[in-house]
């Protein structure tokens, strides 16, 4: 957000993610693992009405970003659920 702020002439629609696919189990262990909890994941079939609504794949395509000029590392998935962990769950009070 910073970059952009610095550059006024940039505009449009851009999508910012890691640029790498990753699953909701990535997703369960890093908040484990940021919350110093043992990993306990539990699987369940998908329920039958929704499965042909449900996007299995999703990926940020940041090219267009990155065509801008935006050199950056992005925030891993871990990184970035370990910071929110750490500096606002774990807190008393998360919105401080």
């Amino acid at each position: 957000m910073l970059w952009l702020l610095e550059r006024p002439r940039i505009s449009g629609l851009l999508n910012i993610g890691s640029g790498h696919a990753r699953s909701w189990a990535d997703l369960a262990k890093a908040t484990f693992a940021a919350a110093k909890k043992p990993c306990k994941i539990e699987f369940i079939d998908m329920p039958s009405d929704i499965v042909a609504a449900y996007q299995n794949f999703t990926q940020a395509d940041i090219g267009k970003l990155r065509a801008l000029g935006y050199d950056k590392p992005m925030t891993s998935l871990e990184d970035g659920v370990a910071d929110y962990v750490t500096n606002f769950l774990a807190k008393d009070d998360p919105y401080l």
